[in-house]
């Protein structure tokens, strides 16, 4: 499990470049650009996903599921090119975090449950590998809209 995730993270991932390297290569005059009429900045999607990187971590940790202590969808604070270094750090060191933790899950603990409500639709609680992964999957598909918005 915490290999996919590094893969996803930093790693050789399967379907193309990781996220960080993606937002490496985002020009930080770009990165508060709407491109697209009532879409996010790239700047608000390196945000979300670091604000569910450290909500997943927090699950991880026994903590109860509940919204990112930054929200679902934060705001920058700034426009300017530090201000867009930041973002990246703090995804970076929220990902540094996520792994270490998942390091120390020993291989019998990825399918205990974590402490959330029941799944609506199934009425399941959800493992540790599941939401493991559903995060590998949430990084994918925005590191595919921030490699979009990019080549704007």
């Amino acid at each position: 499990m915490t290999n996919e995730i590094k893969k996803a993270f930093n790693g050789d991932a399967w379907h193309g470049n990781h996220v960080m390297q993606i937002l490496n290569n985002v020009k930080p005059e770009n990165a508060f650009n709407f491109f697209i009429p009532n879409s996010h900045s790239i700047a608000e999607i390196a945000l979300h996903l670091t604000a569910w990187t450290e909500e997943v971590t927090s699950r991880l940790m026994g903590n109860l599921a509940d919204e990112p202590i930054m929200g679902d969808w934060p705001v920058p604070d700034k426009q300017t090119p530090q201000y867009w270094e930041k973002i990246i750090f703090n995804f970076k060191v929220a990902n540094e975090e996520l792994i270490r933790y998942c390091e120390s899950i020993s291989a019998n603990q990825w399918d205990d449950e974590i402490n959330e409500a029941s799944n609506v639709i199934s009425g399941k609680l959800i493992t540790k590998r599941e939401l493991v992964s559903g995060l590998t999957q949430h990084h994918a598909y925005h590191a595919g809209q921030i490699a979009l918005l990019a080549k704007f």
